[in-house]
């Protein structure tokens, strides 16, 4: 018999027992440990703190930690291999998961049904009456296959290059059935008035659930092999629901644009708008789409995950200790952290704002560079570093100039846009102000919307109809891809635009 050891996991006070000689990797994901590069030992995001017992320095982490780091006792859980006892000391993460309370119209129908936006980090699935359209219950959950990677390109390394595909499907299809389980259990209904399941997600998302060969997407031109409709049956995903469920994983456009972006078009009915309209979702992957009743212009970014806090420092998920909002009062800077505890990190949105505050007062230049010195600090003991400001400027050059070269497709300018939709978990929290102010969106406050879940609100007004979506797939038709690398002003327009701007009016 395998000898145990014991784990206590602080603040949590949670203690449990394991094999030895099993990784930690394996063991801390499901209490909020991230692992950011997917456990490469190639960041710092799985940082924990050995407060009792010992855990090895491996070369990796002597690379990363430094001295003071590792006398401290902190390692790289990615690293770690459980020899003996640990007492952990584990910041707790609480994410919020944006889930959906719009209204919405829709024609009575039979039974139930289930939405389900599968993002790459996050999941959101709501259980709707569909003779009432009410929601019976929500729940949200952490991406498993997150423990692989945080961001798009990673997750598909791991996939081709590490062979671990099918233990990622498993992986997701298994978790979206739990979840569907704790609906029923949650909200006390009878699973068996459940008629019909609608999925939606990124082609990566799309394609991994699917069965599909995720690797041609990690090379030029970045193309699935298929993002289409997909159907099951509850029994070819081994879910244990009567078999006249119908399950569907709706279609994407090509490229990262999947079928998230797609419903959320169509849920904002821009397909009826005489005036050009944008909808741009800020997820782990920046996805944007341009268009009217006439076409579509879709483009997707790499600038997702700096604002979800990767590539940050300091940077981290909106959770308790988090940096989330810098206000400016009587030209003093105010942070407020999630949670109201000690500040440990700052978030997407808190970054926006600070930096928004910074190039107000003149502490940040619109080339980006400080004033003075290489860093500041926005709380103790969280800083802002000359890195962290390019990573930023980085990612909201390229939102910035996808916008500017969709509508630069259509003949038009940013003037010319009657409303620009602001949705996904990061769109839902950011100021926008402080996104007008750094650049991100050049549009006037005034036609900027926070839209939320656009993608679980497409996914759930789905649920009413009997046959293929109105709309939707005139959408998907009308829909081009538009590769931004290959645009012959991409460097220009991004040059232009990856600094700051000097100093605008913020209405």
């Amino acid at each position: 018999m395998a000898k145990k050891v014991s784990i206590t996991l602080l603040p949590l006070n949670q203690s449990f027992e394991v094999a030895k000689d099993s990784q930690l990797h394996d063991i801390l994901f499901s209490y909020g440990v991230e692992f950011p590069c997917g456990g490469h030992a190639r960041c710092r995001g799985c940082r924990i703190r050995i407060k009792e017992g010992h855990l090895p320095i491996t070369d990796s982490q002597k690379n990363i930690l430094d001295d003071k780091e590792l006398n401290e006792g902190w390692r790289l859980a990615c690293e770690g291999r459980v020899q003996d006892d640990l007492i952990i000391e584990l910041d707790q993460w609480k994410s919020d998961v944006l889930s959906d309370d719009s209204d919405f119209q829709f024609s009575p129908m039979h039974g139930f049904g289930v939405a389900i936006d599968l993002g790459t980090t996050t999941l959101a699935a709501q259980l709707v009456n569909r003779e009432t359209g009410e929601v019976l219950a929500i729940e949200t959950a952490i991406n498993p296959q997150a423990k692989y990677g945080s961001d798009i390109m990673t997750r598909i390394d791991a996939a081709s290059r590490l062979v671990k595909q099918n233990e990622m499907q498993l992986l997701i299809r298994s978790k979206i059935n739990d979840m569907i389980i704790d609906l029923f259990h949650s909200s006390n209904e009878n699973i068996s008035r459940l008629k019909r399941i609608i999925i939606v997600g990124n082609a990566v998302m799309h394609n991994i659930f699917c069965g599909i060969d995720v690797e041609p997407m990690g090379y030029h031109p970045f193309e699935p092999v298929s993002n289409d409709l997909e159907l099951y049956t509850p029994s070819e995903l081994r879910w244990d629901l009567n078999e006249d469920v119908t399950i569907e994983f709706l279609p994407g456009v090509g490229s990262f644009i999947g079928s998230d972006i797609l419903i959320g078009v169509w849920a904002k009915k821009i397909i009826e708008s005489d005036g050009i309209k944008v909808l741009v979702d800020l997820g782990t992957n920046g996805e944007i789409m341009v268009g009217n009743k006439d076409k579509f212009l879709a483009a997707s970014t790499a600038a997702g995950p700096a604002f979800e806090g990767a590539g940050i420092s300091m940077g981290m998920r909106a959770a308790t200790g988090a940096i989330s909002t810098v206000m400016t009062r009587n030209g003093e800077i105010i942070p407020k952290v999630l949670g109201s505890e000690k500040a440990r990190g700052i978030c997407g949105s808190g970054l926006v704002d600070a930096i928004s505050a910074y190039l107000d007062d003149g502490s940040i230049k619109a080339d980006g560079r400080f004033l003075n010195g290489e860093s500041i600090m926005v709380m103790d003991p969280v800083v802002i570093t000359q890195k962290d400001i390019r990573e930023l400027q980085l990612a909201k050059g390229a939102i910035a100039t996808g916008i500017r070269l969709l509508l630069k497709e259509f003949n038009a300018e940013e003037k010319d846009v009657s409303e620009v939709y602001l949705s996904g978990a990061f769109g839902n929290y950011i100021s926008k102000r402080s996104a007008r102010r750094i650049g991100l969106l050049n549009f006037p406050q005034k036609k900027i919307t926070t839209a939320g879940n656009t993608a679980l609100l497409g996914a759930k007004m789905a649920l009413f109809n009997k046959s293929k979506i109105n709309n939707f797939y005139e959408i998907r038709e009308k829909t081009t891809h538009l590769d931004l690398s290959m645009h012959p002003d991409f460097t220009d327009i991004f040059a232009e635009l990856v600094n700051f701007p000097i100093k605008r009016e913020m209405v």
